[in-house]
């Protein structure tokens, strides 16, 4: 049992290896969720292999980053107690609260980006336009990588 186990890794790890999109996208999906990681490096490495266009790889990173916080939003979701708020909460949901569904746009960040999907969720905040600002800010930041990568700024 063991040993078709380890064939079945084996066939998945090489098939997943064989593109560096379905790395970058693992990348990206990984370092949204509240597992530690970053997709720069994931991103820059693609970019410097000059095997696809730069908006396919934007796209992917985004993709996959972007699933990555919505799974901290539906995470959000499933927490109880919503409507007890302490008077002093995590920062991302006092932003949250103060300037709504436009501080998803910095999801992106480092340490705050996480909890700001998880808060969104915790909040209820509606899916459509958590899914749309979500993606509009990640699809920035790894524009904004791409182009400095190529020396545009």
């Amino acid at each position: 049992m063991l040993e078709s186990f380890d064939a079945a890794f084996e066939v998945i790890a090489l098939w997943f290896s064989d593109s560096a999109l379905w790395v970058l996208f693992i990348s990206g999906f990984l370092s949204a969720t509240l597992l530690p990681g970053g997709s720069e490096a994931g991103l820059i490495a693609t970019l410097s292999l000059n095997q696809f266009s730069v908006s396919t790889i934007i796209a992917v990173a985004t993709v996959g980053n972007t699933l990555g916080g919505l799974t901290n939003y539906w995470l959000g979701l499933w927490l109880p107690n919503r409507t007890q708020q302490e008077k002093h909460g995590h920062k991302a949901i006092q932003w949250l609260q103060k300037y709504g569904y436009w501080t998803l746009l910095f999801s992106w960040l480092p340490v705050i980006g996480d909890p700001l999907c998880l808060a969104a969720g915790w909040l209820r905040m509606k899916f459509l336009p958590c899914l749309v600002l979500i993606f509009i800010g990640k699809a920035a930041r790894y524009s904004i990588l791409a182009a400095l990568f190529y020396g545009l700024f």
